[in-house]
């Protein structure tokens, strides 16, 4: 199961979402205090959403398909989550309420990297199984 490079890609993708929601700040308002993705209930829904749906999809190694679709839908999630960062960093006033961002903006994208980098590895192993079916 986690000898699998699609494994290692996921459960890079859990670490990156467990560090989102308590490591990484996303920005500092004005007073230099950093906020995180627990602070606002949208991305903790996002994130958390997309960690678990990383760790789920690590224990379906059995159903390659299932496994590719909660793949996409991940990706999609982590768009939506770095739809809301940008809304909310852009939908400020200014720079009033933000006067520095963090790196927790850019970890949906690395995330979607390696979930794209999973998916193209589950689609392999997928072909393989095919290709050997058709010898039997």
């Amino acid at each position: 199961m986690i000898q699998r490079i699609q494994s290692l890609y996921l459960l890079i993708v859990v670490i990156l979402c467990s560090l989102l929601l308590s490591t990484f700040p996303l920005w500092q308002n004005d007073s230099a205090v950093a906020e995180f993705a627990t602070d606002y209930s949208i991305s903790l829904i996002g994130v958390s959403a997309s960690g678990l749906l990383a760790l789920l999809s690590i224990f379906l190694f059995k159903n390659r398909k299932l496994q590719f679709v909660l793949g996409r839908l991940n990706i999609l999630i982590n768009f939506f989550i770095i739809g809301f960062f940008v809304y909310w960093s852009l939908n400020l006033s200014g720079e009033t309420n933000v006067s520095e961002k963090g790196i927790g903006m850019f970890v949906p994208l690395v995330s979607i990297v390696f979930l794209v980098l999973a998916n193209k590895a589950i689609k392999k192993d997928e072909d393989l199984v095919k290709s050997v079916d058709r010898f039997r």
